[in-house]
């Protein structure tokens, strides 16, 4: 099931009033707790193969230049690296 951005803040905000003994007066230090951990979430995740954040760099301009699949040209950096070691 997948929550909206405010439903996942406001659950992980009530389990960690719940966490902290259901302590009176404290909603908006959880609530901004839930947000901050939303945002690194958000910060951090990126599919297995990387898709989701070649296509965050392109929407961001940060993407240099496209590179096709299996283009001799472009080895990838750790193969780069064993070959140099290994020679």
């Amino acid at each position: 099931m997948f929550l909206s951005k405010d439903d996942w803040i406001n659950q992980r905000a009530y389990a960690l009033w719940e966490t902290t003994g259901r302590p009176e007066g404290r909603g908006d230090e959880h609530w901004q707790q839930a947000a901050r951990e939303y945002q690194m979430l958000e910060l951090t995740r990126a599919s297995v193969d990387g898709s989701e954040l070649v296509e965050r760099l392109k929407a961001m301009g940060r993407l240099m230049r496209d590179v096709a699949p299996g283009d001799p040209s472009e080895a990838p950096v750790n193969v780069s690296i064993a070959q140099r070691s290994a020679g």
